[in-house]
């Protein structure tokens, strides 16, 4: 198939050219009597969703396969077309049955769905100070062996595990564990040395940065201040427009630079719903307007999936260069898939979305198959 005249956004730029593909891949262009003229449309990759709890209605602690078929095909529809659920803190029987189906989904990948990629382990290594809408009872510390038993279920599938790094226990943990899948730091009061220690030791990663963590402050800059110090480390922004305000999305993406920025949705089951009560990692959560919160008002996730929160990021005033690198190549290089998705180029999995002028969606495509919107 090939696409003519359109938008292409490839290598951080954007190209006016023509985009092919066949059985599944992105293939280098040529003469097609198969062919569509996309005059005034602009391509992109499939976004890439590395932080989000579940949509329409479905948690994917649940445990349910078919729930996270639903899960998947919503995420398909809404232009994310590869992703890596996060786990919540829970007990370890309802974390090895999450894990288990997404095994069977990465197997079987069913049709009209976006594509498993991965797992992100948020929990249960946390600091109960700043547990967010995580569930206190069943915070822990670190243990090598707990994850383990999840990494042995997950049969390589844990692509970010996260932890707390002033835990007792936790620096050890960081050196073991960022051997195999990438670190992050998250729900943590870890000052500027600690954060330092655990980044050392491995991290690499920050989950939803200025959320769940000490503040950047001029003499006590935190986690904030050492991730923006380590080069190697990437960190999460939640860009729904509730979490974080727009000069700080601004900020961040000129102090950490946009080659180390991921928009992520953070989104729970409300996604895709009416406002009402919803669970989140077993705390029902109350959605209105758009904003998730516990009974005590804590943010509780977000209601947004990961395409309104790129469109959002663009309205902030980031590039629109910048913002989709940060849902799409820079999310799949901090789960290892960058080589198979990410960006359009010859080789990679075929995913990719046809955009309007206004950056609304008009056609998805996943391993070059169309998505029904």
């Amino acid at each position: 198939m090939l696409l003519r005249n359109a938008v292409l956004y490839r290598d951080q730029t954007f190209l006016q050219g023509d985009l092919a593909f066949a059985n599944g891949r992105f293939v280098t262009p040529s003469a097609s009597d198969d062919s569509l003229d996309l005059s005034g449309r602009t391509i992109i990759p499939g976004l890439v969703d590395i932080h989000f709890h579940g949509n329409s209605g479905v948690d994917f602690c649940d445990g349910s396969y078919d729930g996270l078929v639903k899960i998947a095909r919503f995420l398909a529809r809404s232009g994310i077309t590869s992703f890596s659920p996060a786990s919540m803190t829970l007990p370890e029987a309802r974390l090895q049955a999450a894990f288990a189906t997404a095994i069977r989904l990465r197997r079987e990948q069913p049709a009209q769905a976006a594509r498993l990629y991965g797992i992100t382990m948020e929990g249960p290594f946390f600091n109960a100070a700043k547990k967010g809408a995580q569930n206190a009872d069943y915070l822990m510390l670190p243990d090598l062996d707990f994850f383990n038993r999840l990494a042995e279920t997950a049969a390589g599938l844990i692509r970010i595990a996260c932890i707390a790094p002033e835990l007792p226990g936790a620096i050890e943990f960081i050196e073991q564990v960022s051997r195999r899948c990438t670190v992050a730091v998250a729900h943590t009061s870890a000052d500027y040395d600690t954060a330092k220690a655990g980044f050392d030791a491995g991290a690499r990663h920050v989950t939803h940065l200025f959320n769940a963590m000490p503040p950047f402050v001029h003499r006590a800059p935190g986690v904030i201040g050492a991730a923006a110090d380590h080069p190697a480390v990437t960190a999460e922004l939640i860009t729904d427009g509730i979490h974080i305000h727009p000069s700080v999305v601004r900020a961040a993406f000129k102090i950490f630079g946009a080659e180390r920025m991921i928009l992520v949705s953070d989104s729970m089951a409300a996604c895709g719903m009416s406002d009402g009560e919803y669970d989140l990692g077993g705390q029902r959560v109350r959605v209105s307007g758009r904003t998730a919160a516990l009974a005590d008002g804590t943010i509780a996730g977000s209601a947004t999936h990961l395409f309104d929160c790129l469109r959002t990021a663009i309205s902030f005033g980031i590039r629109p260069e910048d913002a989709i690198a940060a849902a799409t190549i820079n999310p799949a290089r901090v789960i290892g898939a960058d080589r198979e998705i990410g960006s359009i180029a010859p080789g990679k999995s075929a995913d990719f979305v046809i955009c309007k002028p206004d950056w609304s969606i008009e056609a998805v495509y996943v391993a070059g198959e169309p998505i029904r919107l």
